[in-house]
């Protein structure tokens, strides 16, 4: 009977270590540069250094509230990062961080790798809200 206090105590662990993953601007911003400034550019315009390899033009981030009638398509974006969305970047699927930041998760526990992961998807997601024109 003591193992479901100990799961349930967990379980809340990983959930508020995962709501701090997302509300940490600075979780965002890195995982921003370390995964999407190659080809976004640092700045989010979409000229980072891999664009002159790319066939395809790579979308500048700042202007998704722009283009979507001054409301910054959070879903939407956490749908890309994610790879739920199918985007499809430089002649093939952009890579899906979703699965990428689950393989990062080192813990066997299901449920907090699905809440390590929503967390930094939305951390970057937030980022991306923050840095629009």
């Amino acid at each position: 009977m003591k193992v479901v206090p100990f799961a349930l105590a967990a379980v809340a662990a990983s959930t508020f270590a995962s709501v701090a993953v997302a509300d940490d601007a600075d979780v965002g911003e890195k995982a921003y540069t370390q995964f999407c400034a190659t080809c976004h550019g640092v700045s989010g315009a979409g000229d980072g250094p891999m664009t002159q390899m790319m066939t395809t033009g790579v979308p500048d981030l700042t202007g998704l509230t722009d283009r979507n009638d001054g409301a910054f398509p959070m879903l939407q974006v956490i749908h890309i990062i994610d790879g739920r969305s199918g985007m499809r970047a430089h002649g093939g699927p952009m890579p899906i961080y979703g699965a990428l930041f689950d393989a990062e998760f080192e813990d066997s526990n299901t449920y907090g790798s699905v809440l390590y992961t929503r967390g930094k998807v939305l951390s970057l997601a937030y980022y991306l809200e923050s840095i629009q024109n």
